[in-house]
């Protein structure tokens, strides 16, 4: 399964990188498990909830103090929970949350400063599903942490030149990894960073030299990539292949008026078949939010509506093509809602003078991203 909830505008340069996707449910890379705040007002607790069995269902972690409301979270593969907590304004404390009967145990595993204006923010969950890793973001360089997975607590494994957010893994071991990098005052360009060659930086978007970059989910399987770019004269998005020559694609039926659009998940297992692979989309707007699932072959985006007490921005996609959403509700407190994919309508006749690509967009560089085994730098 995939389950990637990566949200990245094109003001994400002014945010708290923190901000940059949803840390609200987080789902680990194979579906098993997710996390999130629970509790009401300063009342706020862990809660794990397991995905994977016959029905969901949720274990609260609670401790002697509840949580801060910025506390972040990440489950692991194993049932455990990593909870990062700012303290006292510039240290970061990491620590494993997991049930041990009625009580709630808790592995400390240290801390790393982030001094002045720099923050920290974990990544989305590595696909192994043991690692964990955080970024600390500062004016001119960013810094990778391994901070759950190493032998001696947190260990520093890269540091990027520039100033990074976003955060995509590009493989299935979580050697590559994708950050939207701005380099003093240029663009967001997305690069590739190997964490087995100490960081080793690559291009990865570069659709024309001035604009905006961002890449906001990728599957390993069928290499799909779904885009953030200004390369069109305004932000869109927009959707390649890895390693691909063609140019990316900015499909208009991915563009609402007055609702803003953002991929969270992608159809896993569509082994060199990325037209075929579903894509499910959050559709914020002034009403609400609700669901957008599209697939690169069509020409229309289909529109669903949410379960009620979804948690916007959250789902994952079965193999076989059914995209589930967590929810929670009063009378169902951990809920998990199955929609498929609606049937393609019958292609509509488009005018002659209709152009779905700008000219300006060029091929993407994907195939200079080290993606291929190679063996340690000399």
């Amino acid at each position: 399964m995939t389950a990637c909830a990566i949200e990245t505008t094109a003001e994400d340069d002014d945010r708290d990188p923190g901000a940059a996707w949803p840390a609200g449910f987080t789902i680990t890379a194979n579906g098993a498990y997710a996390a999130r705040l629970a509790g009401a007002g300063d009342a706020l607790y862990v809660e794990r909830w397991t995905l994977d069995g016959p029905e969901p269902y949720a274990v609260p972690l609670p401790l002697d103090q509840p949580e801060e409301r910025g506390t972040q979270l990440l489950p692991l593969a194993d049932g455990r929970v990593l909870v990062a907590r700012r303290v006292d304004g510039r240290r970061n404390t990491f620590s494993l949350l997991y049930p041990t009967g009625p009580a709630t145990g808790e592995l400390r595993l240290g801390s790393v400063e982030a001094p002045g204006s720099e923050h920290l923010v974990l990544l989305p969950p590595s696909p192994d599903g043991i690692c964990a890793y955080a970024m600390c973001v500062g004016p001119d360089t960013t810094t990778l942490w391994l901070v759950a997975g190493g032998a001696f607590g947190p260990e520093k494994v890269a540091e990027v030149k520039g100033r990074c957010t976003g955060g995509v893994w590009l493989d299935r071991t979580g050697r590559m990894l994708a950050l939207d990098r701005r380099l003093d005052d240029g663009p967001v360009k997305a690069v590739a960073v190997d964490l087995e060659r100490g960081g080793e930086v690559t291009p990865l978007l570069q659709i024309t030299e001035d604009s905006d970059d961002r890449l906001l989910l990728a599957d390993p399987d069928s290499g799909l990539l779904l885009i953030r770019s200004d390369a069109p004269g305004h932000d869109r998005l927009g959707w390649g292949v890895l390693g691909s020559l063609l140019p990316v694609r900015f499909p208009e039926c991915l563009r609402l008026d007055d609702a803003a659009v953002t991929p969270f998940a992608v159809q896993p297992g569509q082994v060199l078949m990325p037209e075929s692979c579903a894509v499910a989309l959050r559709i914020d707007a002034a009403g609400g939010s609700w669901v957008g699932v599209w697939q690169p072959s069509s020409r229309r985006m289909g529109q669903l509506a949410a379960p009620q007490g979804w948690l916007a921005g959250a789902g994952l996609w079965t193999a076989e093509g059914v995209l589930r959403l967590p929810y929670a509700t009063d009378g169902v407190p951990c809920g998990l809602a199955g929609l498929e994919m609606p049937p393609e309508p019958e292609p509509e006749p488009e005018p002659a003078a209709a152009v779905e690509e700008p000219r300006v967009c060029r091929p993407v560089p994907l195939q200079q991203a080290p993606l291929t085994d190679r063996g340690p730098a000399r």
